[in-house]
This record gives C-alpha cells, sequence and structure tokens, in this order.
C-alpha cells in the first residue's frame, strides 16, 4: 500500500460532495474560502480522469438560446451535501449555501453531464447538511445531519426507493446513534456503518458542548436493527468530517481464469471486504488528522495503517473515492502549518492498495530523479501524467 502522486492545480474545494462512475469521478459543488454562497449562482462540477489524473470543469448547462441554465432547473452552489451512484447517474441532495437548506433531489447524467429534477414522492426529509448517504439494493439511505427548520441535530434514517421514487421514514429498532452531523457511512454486507461526527453531549440541540463519538455502529437492512459490535485493535479518536470509504473485492470464474474486479458488480462473492477512514478533526482536542485506519466487518477489528510513501496533509472536509485498487483524495481544509489559518486545499493525492512492480519502478524513477531519455515513449507519459500539476486553480501564494 503506498501513495504514489500528489498533484495540485485541482478544485479547490470544501465539503464537496464526489461520486465514482466508470473511470471518471465526479466533485459537486463544494465550499471555498473568499467566493460568495449567499446567492443562488450554479453549482459547479468538476471531473477527474482516473486514467490521466487531469481535471477538468464541466461545461454550464444553457437553454434553447444559449443562455446559461439557473436555480432552480440546475441545484444552486452548497456545501454540505451528499451524493451517490445509482445505475450510471449521480444522486444529489441536501447541502446548503450561507442563506439556505435543500430538501430537492437532483440528478446529473454524466453521459449528457446535464441536471434533472426527478419527481418524487411520499414523505420527504426535512432539508438538512452534514447528514451521510449510502446505496443498498435499490435504495438511498440517508442519515443524520443538522435539521434547520428544527434546529436540531438528527439520528433518523429516510429511505428513498429508486425504483418507486417514493421517499419513507424507516423505523429502526435498538438503540440508534447519537444525533449528529459530518459523521460517515458506508454500506456493505447490507448493512449500514456509521462512524465518528459531532454532536451535542446532553441534547439534538447545538451548543458548546460537542461530542465527537469513537463508536462504530451499523443497522442492518433486513432487519431494522441497530447494533454496536465489540471492536479489537487500535480505534481511531472520535472526529468529523473525515472521509469512510470501502474497498472490496469479489472473485468470479470465467474460462476457468479467477478475475478479480472491484465491486460495482451486483450479486458478486465477496471475499475481502474493509472500510477505510482518513482524517477528520476533534474540536475538543483542536486537531486535525491525516491517519489511515482499516476496519474489517467481518472480524470487527480496527487496524493503523501506514502506507509507504508521502501521505496528504493533516485535514478535513475532503472527499475519498476508491476505484478499482485505488483511492483518490482531493480537497478539503488543513491547519497552516505556522499560522492559525485554515488552508482550503487543491491537491490531488493517489493511495495504491496493491502497486505493481511497474509503478514502484516509476515512482523509484521519479524519487531518484533518474534520467528518463532512453525510456520508451509510454513510460515517459506515465512519469509525466504522475509528475505534472493541474491547471485548473493556482497555487495558494498566487490565488490573490
Amino acid at each position: 500500500m503506498q501513495w504514489i502522486t500528489r498533484l495540485d492545480g485541482g478544485p479547490r474545494r470544501v465539503n464537496h460532495a464526489g461520486v465514482g462512475v466508470g473511470d471518471r469521478i465526479y466533485s459537486f459543488g463544494g465550499y471555498c474560502t473568499g467566493d460568495d454562497y449567499r446567492l443562488n449562482e450554479c453549482i459547479d462540477v468538476h471531473v477527474l480522469n482516473t486514467n490521466t489524473l487531469r481535471w477538468a470543469l464541466v461545461p454550464q448547462m444553457r437553454d434553447e438560446n444559449g443562455l446559461p441554465l439557473k436555480y432552480p432547473e440546475v441545484p444552486f452552489q452548497r456545501y454540505g451535501h451528499t451524493a451517490v451512484a445509482y445505475e450510471d447517474k449521480v444522486y444529489m441532495w441536501g447541502g446548503r449555501n450561507d442563506d439556505q437548506l435543500c430538501n430537492t433531489l437532483y440528478c446529473f447524467d454524466p453521459q449528457t453531464l446535464s441536471w434533472s429534477r426527478p419527481v418524487v414522492k411520499g414523505d420527504i426529509p426535512g432539508a438538512r447538511d452534514g447528514h451521510s448517504a449510502c446505496v443498498i439494493d435499490d435504495c438511498m439511505y440517508i442519515f443524520g445531519g443538522f435539521v434547520e427548520e428544527i434546529n436540531e441535530f438528527s439520528c433518523d434514517v429516510h429511505c428513498l426507493d429508486f425504483r418507486t421514487m417514493k421517499w419513507r421514514y424507516v423505523q429502526t429498532f435498538g438503540v440508534p446513534p447519537s444525533y449528529r452531523d459530518f459523521h460517515s457511512a458506508a454500506s456493505i454486507y447490507g448493512r449500514m456503518y456509521i462512524f465518528g461526527g459531532r454532536g451535542d453531549k446532553h441534547s439534538p440541540y447545538h451548543s458548546q458542548e460537542e461530542m465527537y463519538c469513537p463508536e462504530i455502529v451499523f443497522l442492518d437492512m433486513k432487519t431494522k436493527m441497530w447494533h454496536r459490535p465489540s471492536t479489537t485493535g487500535k480505534v481511531p479518536v472520535g472526529r468529523r468530517s473525515h472521509s469512510m470509504c470501502k474497498i472490496c473485492y469479489v472473485i468470479f470464474e470465467k474460462l476457468k481464469k479467477t478475475l478479480i474486479l472491484s465491486l460495482y458488480i451486483l450479486n458478486a462473492v465477496i471475499y475481502k471486504g474493509l472500510i477505510h477512514i482518513f482524517g477528520g478533526y476533534n474540536g475538543i482536542l483542536e486537531s486535525h488528522f491525516n491517519d489511515f485506519y482499516t476496519f474489517d466487518p467481518k472480524s470487527n477489528c480496527w487496524n493503523l495503517i501506514k502506507p509507504f510513501g508521502q501521505p496528504p496533509t493533516s485535514r478535513r472536509r475532503q472527499v475519498c473515492i476508491v476505484k478499482d485498487t485505488k483511492m483518490f483524495l482531493f480537497g478539503g481544509t488543513s491547519p497552516h502549518p505556522h499560522d492559525s489559518i485554515l488552508i482550503d486545499n487543491n491537491d490531488t493525492h493517489v493511495l495504491d492498495f496493491e502497486p505493481t512492480l511497474r509503478t514502484l519502478a516509476i515512482l523509484s524513477v521519479i524519487n531518484h530523479r533518474l534520467d528518463t531519455t532512453m525510456l520508451p515513449k509510454k513510460l515517459k507519459e506515465e512519469i509525466r501524467l504522475l509528475t505534472q500539476p493541474n491547471s485548473l486553480t493556482r497555487p495558494l501564494n498566487h490565488a490573490g
């Protein structure tokens, strides 16, 4: 396991939402210090080609007269929202700007690069930000968040059935996780795992007595029962605004050959599945993190992992997406090394869970600055892509 590259010049975003579809990763909205989030500006969408590591800004939708479409035809710029992929489309829900929150469901089509507003029915959840969302079977489940209408943290579960486009409140059993926002969720084995987040010690209301829960809990979607597994290993410190993602492998028999594929195929047999936690922030400790943990849902064991290579700086509110055997991390905010201010990041990091001998050889060439004159053209191009920054945004010292 090795961090293989760090590239500047990508989207400078905090509290954005990211989704992987095919060999592309889409980043939706987010916050950037100095921008105006009080107006109904259209959300921006950035796309990363995971093969070339190049970022691009998706062109803004336009009407029949060639004029840019505005809210509500497309979502307003926001932060603290969620996005999930289902059947090659992206569904975005929730989030806010500095004036208002949203509970309208939007759909983004990566094929046409266009937005739509699916017609939904049922018991639509109250507008919120800082919630989590994941897909299990044909449904999107959301948990928690801060609901401004009642000015409370939430510990409720809501479900959107993509087959009927109907929302419903999910009645759960057992003791739910405490009221919280900016936690994380991951779906695996028909369960929704919840970790971390910020809550209040005494009530669902926001006060100055914050709580950062270090427990991992899960909701069994068959029984709708909450469980608190007894865990072993090195448990992460409670935190919020971290990243949770999963890496799963599936095994197939095809033409007498074993193929290892990433778990974006339904009805596959899982033989290895881990949940990963990176970074985050604890307000009581006033600490940002860049640690990397794995949790095994089979053994309920935590492990602190220290991959080879240079890790990202300590940060919160970044996005991590796993594609095949790599994790792509981008954005977030970090404390300044010599000041109390926070820095909005525009960097992209790639963690390779299973680096090949070819990758390790390329990294050796890069790290030792070896002469590449005699290398094949294809190898030179791979080296260039791993070392050349993006040009979407400028370095901070030139940003003005």
